[in-house]
């Protein structure tokens, strides 16, 4: 049994990524990303600082994963939680 190795750029890789990825969440319907960016999560808290996203992380008021080195990735629905901990009723 031969095996084919393909070799792909860095580029390439992550469009073919990006299409898997695409494919996944189109065939079984996923409509948003469990983990998300820090740039991402940073917009859903309405914070423009890298240094309190870290708080927050740190003080473990957000789930997060760093499954590389280079990867640090927020839980989508822990961030919409904590929002919510800290809504307010209106009058």
């Amino acid at each position: 049994m031969s095996q084919d190795n393909i070799c792909l750029s860095p580029t390439d890789f992550e469009r073919l990524v990006d299409r898997m990825v695409g494919y996944i969440k189109e065939k079984h319907v996923i409509k948003e990303d469990i983990w998300i960016t820090s740039e991402e999560a940073m917009r859903l808290l309405n914070i423009s600082s890298k240094t309190t996203l870290q708080i927050i992380r740190d003080n473990g008021k957000i789930r997060f994963t760093h499954p590389t080195h280079k990867i640090l990735l927020y839980d989508r629905q822990s961030i919409l939680d904590y929002l919510e901990q800290h809504a307010r009723e209106t009058f």
